[in-house]
């Protein structure tokens, strides 16, 4: 109201006003052609993102503005809230403190700020209203360590102007316009009217003489300033703009300051103003600081209100149920109560972990009339934290996106879901055809049939050179059955002659190895590994027979199961582990359960107090885990987040759990036990489908190898065309095939062992002889032996020949020569 009164008054005598300081929109509504703004147009931009760039730097998370409670004051305020939260700064509380308060109403406004976590807070006021202000801070301490204190340019300026050379500068400006004038049209043209000869009468309030060509020198002034921009003022009055106009960052000390860097919309917090650094932190940036309180370690920018009260934190009542997580003992003959269990005990290693110290007491969630019962559910107990009845709450609280509406929590410090937990059966398998279930029925389908195609492919590339795979037609069949099936147990016995047939037996022998070792390792497993599979494996199946689950009692999980289609009638409380053991052991048949549904710290607690007789099941729904709760927007959160993941990286979490949740008694049985073993644990034809293609393509190669050099071999057979269709002619390659081949080196070298090994003696290592199978007979060679033989015995010496057939019989060989 005052600026506006002067600037009128300037209009009326023609007089130019210059001002150095901000300027509100109102003013610079007015359009006074006589008013001129020596300072930039963007200057409550630049100074608030300047401001918001220092709050950053050094890591504050919330500030409080304070501030005149008018123009002056709104207009700087409502930018610098959007630039503090833009940089998801928080600004909890704006103190506004009217332009004509008392002391006393000053002094009250800051009580209230002492009450309050944040000490960080910036200051935008006159200098008249700021000097009774600090004055009163510094009176009831608040200049003290850990307190912040920021003031923009308009309180900044006020120091500034106590430096001669400074003020010497601007009266310089102001002479560069009034050298150019007329001296002697200094004065006043007055303006008398009604014959008044008051001079306080604004009515007859004089014209200046050179106003108008003061003005207008005014507005065509052009120097370089303090800082090396050029000065120079644009239409309406108004400094030209300049980028590169900088913000000078002071540290008051006492009734003096020194320079600690500077601000600059291209550099931002720079050392110097020819310096270039791109960094965003304060650190090596600024110049030290000297602090209030004389400290020189950078203030957090909160502390614990300085009500003379610890932080109050809320825990639940367990019922007597699930108190390894919390318990609350009252001792009634000292009036004292103590809380312990595993949630206590990461929160008291939590706060060790914090770098400074947090007072609190823990306040049981119970009714006055009943210590052991809990005063409301879980939900009720975090509503306190937002009716500010607790400052926090500890315990096993369920981190829900209904409830982060309400309160902020940190992150979680246990696994996070609920799943679904049921009893596990022993699937060892005791029948009498237990030794069928290490391989799928396809896969023993593919093996038998696979044994078959050897045997028929070993015959088809033998029949023809070993006299082995020779005879009746169902002693070859047999005999190909028997070498292709034996090979299964490696104990066949007949030799293999064709250089197809050992290709093809080498790798189905290979073959027949893995799948043997295979075979082995799964039905030992199935007859001796403990296989604990679960009851029950899928949801649908409760509802569908609508069996009844289980609950914790006060858990959220209860509107959830009712999501899912569960009755009412089908859902079962429970407080403890014990309880939930006694359901499941009835069965829904007898008011009991068939499964439960809870969190997973929960789940784990029971199987490690139940050694592999539960088991979780799929699938689990997702939650935030346990979690610390605080109210919206408190600085704690930050800090007991980080002091978390120290404390669950440096193993004392699993410490906890192995005192508290039996997690080491039963870590090799459990170990998700059952709920994470496959449907089925027999081998299928998926993982043996390649070795069969193998095998495949080998008696396949092998196969055409054999009948091409059969076909090239007896080419005669096809091209004689003398008196014989083709049906005749591949009728007789086929007679052709299924008979011997007399002409094969494999059954000459048999013939020739046999005739040259004499009656009474045994083959030597010089003539070996190869075995001669029962099948020999019936062979035509082994007869014509025998012929050759008596047709060379002497007259004389018929007697004996009976010796020498005997003799023959006798070195027929055994298998094992």
């Amino acid at each position: 109201m005052e600026a506006m009164f002067v600037i009128g008054l300037a209009d009326k005598a023609h007089v130019p006003i210059l001002t150095i300081s901000e300027m509100s929109p109102s003013l610079l509504s007015l359009h006074s052609s006589y008013l001129f703004q020596i300072e930039q147009q963007d200057y409550y931009l630049a100074q608030v993102e300047a401001i918001s760039a220092i709050v950053q730097a050094f890591g504050w998370k919330e500030v409080v503005p304070v501030y005149v409670n008018n123009g002056y004051g709104e207009v700087l305020i409502a930018s610098l809230t959007n630039s503090l939260q833009k940089s998801y700064i928080r600004v909890p509380y704006l103190s506004a403190i009217d332009f004509s308060a008392t002391d006393d109403a000053i002094q009250k406004e800051l009580y209230k700020l002492m009450t309050m976590q944040t000490r960080v807070f910036v200051v935008h006021m006159t200098p008249r209203v700021a000097s009774r202000f600090f004055a009163i801070t510094k009176e009831i301490g608040m200049m003290d360590e850990g307190y912040v204190w920021i003031v923009t340019a308009a309180i900044a300026n006020l120091f500034n102007s106590l430096d001669s050379s400074f003020m010497g500068s601007m009266e310089a400006a102001l002479a560069i316009a009034v050298e150019k004038l007329d001296s002697t049209l200094f004065g006043f043209i007055t303006n008398v009217r009604n014959g008044s000869n008051n001079v306080t009468d604004l009515e007859n309030f004089g014209i200046s003489r050179n106003g108008e060509k003061l003005r207008e020198a005014l507005s065509n002034v052009k120097f370089n300033g303090v800082g090396g921009d050029e000065f120079k003022l644009v239409g309406g009055g108004e400094l030209e703009a300049s980028s590169s106009s900088p913000f000078e960052i002071v540290n008051v000390i006492g009734n003096s300051e020194r320079n600690i860097g500077f601000w600059t919309p291209q550099e931002g917090l720079i050392r110097n103003l020819d310096a270039k650094n791109s960094s965003v932190t304060a650190k090596g940036i600024i110049r030290g600081i000297i602090w209030p309180g004389d400290s020189f370690s950078v203030p957090k920018g909160w502390e614990i209100p300085t009500n003379g009260k610890k932080l109050r934190i809320g825990v639940p009542v367990k019922d007597n149920g699930l108190s390894e997580f919390v318990k609350v003992i009252h001792d009634h003959a000292t009036n004292s109560t103590k809380v312990t269990g595993f949630c206590i005990d990461v929160f008291n290693a939590v706060v060790e972990a914090l770098p400074y110290a947090l007072p609190f007491e823990l306040i049981p969630f119970e009714n006055s009339s009943d210590d052991d019962e809990m005063a409301g559910t879980y939900d009720e107990l975090i509503t306190q934290v937002y009716y500010g009845k607790f400052d926090a709450v500890v315990g096993d609280t369920t981190i829900t996106a209904n409830r982060s509406m309400f309160v902020d929590f940190t992150l979680p410090y246990t696994e996070s879901g609920v799943t679904m937990v049921v009893p596990v059966r022993d699937n060892r398998k005791k029948n009498a055809w237990a030794f069928l279930k290490p391989l799928t029925w396809d896969l023993w389908v593919t093996i038998f049939c696979t044994f078959l195609f050897i045997g028929f492919v070993v015959w088809v590339l033998e029949h023809r050179i070993n006299i082995d795979f020779t005879g009746p037609l169902l002693y070859q069949i047999g005999t190909s059955l028997w070498f292709s099936f034996s090979t299964m147990v490696f104990s066949h016995q007949e030799r293999v002659e064709s250089n197809c047939g050992r290709f093809v037996v080498i790798i189905w022998i290979f073959v027949v190895q893995i799948l043997v070792q295979s075979y082995t390792a799964s039905l030992t497993s199935l007859l001796t590994v403990e296989q604990l599979r679960p009851a029950i494996t899928d949801v649908h199946h409760l509802l569908k027979n609508r069996l009844n689950v289980g609950y914790l009692k006060g858990s959220f999980v209860h509107e959830m199961l009712k999501d899912l289609g569960f009755h009412e009638n089908q859902l079962k409380i429970y407080k403890s582990a014990e309880e939930c053991n006694e359901l499941f052991t009835k069965g829904s048949a007898n008011g009991g359960i068939d499964a439960a549904f809870d969190e997973v710290p929960y789940v784990l607690h029971l199987l490690g107090t139940y050694c592999s007789k539960y088991a979780m099941v799929e699938p689990r729904f997702q939650t935030g885990g346990f979690g610390f709760v605080f109210p919206k927007g408190s600085p704690l959160v930050g800090d007991i987040s980080r002091a978390i993941l120290n404390v669950s990286e440096g193993g004392q979490m699993r410490k906890f759990e192995n005192a508290w949740l039996n997690r080491s008694s039963c870590e090799d049985s459990n170990n998700n036990n059952a709920a994470k073993v496959s449907s089925s644990a027999s081998l299928g034809l998926e993982s043996f489908w390649g070795l069969f293609l193998v095998v495949g393509v080998s008696c396949l190669i092998a196969l055409i190898i054999c009948l091409a050099t059969f076909i090239y071999d007896n080419k005669q057979i096809l091209s004689n065309h003398n008196n014989s269709s083709i049906r005749r002619r591949v009728g007789k390659l086929l007679k052709t095939f299924t008979e011997k081949d007399l002409s094969a080196h494999t059954l000459k070298r048999r013939d020739s062992c046999v005739t040259s090994c004499p009656a009474t003696s045994a083959p030597s290592a010089s003539t070996p002889c190869p075995p001669i199978s029962p099948s020999s007979n019936t062979d035509s060679s082994f007869s014509g032996i025998l012929d050759a033989h008596h047709q060379h015995k002497p007259a004389a010496q018929e007697p004996s020949a009976a010796i020498t057939v005997t003799g023959i019989q006798q070195i027929k060989p055994h298998r094992s020569l």
